[in-house]
């Protein structure tokens, strides 16, 4: 084989496998991706360039071509209308340009151009990074002075790994923007931040980042200590608010309900009802006390008059029979015992007197009704 023969092969087998690259973009960004070629520069009626797509699933769809003097950018319903030529083809620039650029776009995508029998092929790895979607900052925990609080943060979406930082924020001149001295980072979880016995000095704004290679975004929280005995205090005051407004409403019910039960007391006894009947009068047996009472009245009077006629009745006796001198005066000798014996008792005029003041009383005391 002559050395030019082998020359012009291992030159078209060079040509014919073309060059790789690898390309990062963002999502949103315009990308194009270089395919150089001189084939066209002799025969343009014969010139064929296509650009297929091989995504991360495995499947090939082609996205654009030049066949027969026309482009064809409409044969995928994903990327219609985002597709172009980036420069004049036709003078050996078929580069493609994607414009924007989605996720769905990542991908091998290969050039191929064909003219008059000779073959370029050039490959190109697209990498479409998503930036990270703004991140959500929580708070897990108790917002008073010794315990613990756990800051939360993140991002629904992006691009992996997504790096999380959080940070103070600086409100006043002198603040630190650094966290406090006792945290922790979960490394299981960068985006959880443990800040562990809260001080006051704990208080202030905080800040999370969360960031790729696509670029970063971030958010906001703040936290603000409360100090233990001003919760209590708090909660005593609303207790004795509650406690004092209970208290009005019962004296107030109390008040209500005193002069509701004046006033049916007043206008109580001037209810008269016109069908209401007249008292009927009714026999009443004399009870015991006023017996009694009547009776003691009446012996109190009978004693009085018995007492006059016995003492008229003795100084009767007294002069009858007055003592003779020499013997001894005994005034009840008449009722003695030796006496008794030798002559006929006799009655004292007393106590006839108060036997028959006794019998005239019986009649009275049972005495039937009376009328009321």
């Amino acid at each position: 084989m002559s050395p030019f023969l082998l020359l012009w092969l291992v030159s078209y087998y060079v040509g014919t496998l073309g060059t790789h690259t690898e390309i990062k973009r963002v999502a949103e960004e315009k990308v194009t991706l270089p395919c150089h070629h001189q084939l066209g520069l002799q025969e343009k009626d014969t010139l064929d360039i296509e650009w297929l797509l091989t995504d991360n699933e495995g499947k090939q769809k082609v996205v654009i071509t030049y066949s027969s003097r026309h482009v064809y950018n409409n044969l995928t319903e994903e990327q219609n209308g985002r597709v172009a030529f980036a420069s004049n083809f036709l003078e050996g620039d078929a580069s493609l340009q994607i414009e924007p650029l989605k996720p769905s776009d990542e991908g091998q995508y290969t050039c191929k151009v064909k003219n008059s029998g000779r073959y370029v092929w050039n490959y190109v790895i697209l990498k479409v990074l998503v930036r990270p979607s703004k991140p959500k900052c929580e708070l897990e925990g108790e917002l008073t002075e010794g315990s613990d609080l756990t800051l939360q943060c993140e991002s629904s979406s992006g691009t992996k790994p997504i790096v999380y930082y959080w940070q103070r924020v600086r409100e006043k001149e002198g603040e630190d923007e650094h966290l406090p001295p006792k945290s922790r980072i979960d490394y299981n979880n960068p985006g959880r931040v443990l800040l562990q016995n809260l001080t006051m000095a704990s208080s202030g704004l905080y800040r999370c980042t969360a960031g790729n290679e696509a670029g970063k975004e971030s958010c906001v929280v703040r936290v603000t200590v409360q100090y233990v005995q001003s919760i209590g205090m708090v909660a005593g005051a609303v207790t004795g608010i509650v406690a004092g407004a209970l208290l009005i409403f019962l004296l107030v019910w109390l008040l209500i309900r005193r002069k509701d039960k004046e006033r049916y007391e007043e206008e109580r006894p001037n209810e008269i009802r016109e069908d209401a009947e007249a008292p009927k009068a009714r026999l009443v047996k004399p009870s015991s006390s006023s017996s009694g009472s009547q009776s003691s009245h009446s012996g109190s009077s009978s004693t009085r008059s018995t007492a006059n006629s016995a003492s008229r009745s003795q100084r009767t006796l007294s002069t009858d029979a007055a003592p003779q001198p020499g013997i001894a005066t005994q005034p009840y000798s008449l009722l003695g015992s030796d006496m008794r014996g030798s002559e006929p008792k006799r009655v004292h005029h007393a106590t006839l007197t108060k036997a028959e003041t006794t019998s005239s009383m019986i009649p009275s005391q049972s005495g039937a009704f009376q009328t009321v």
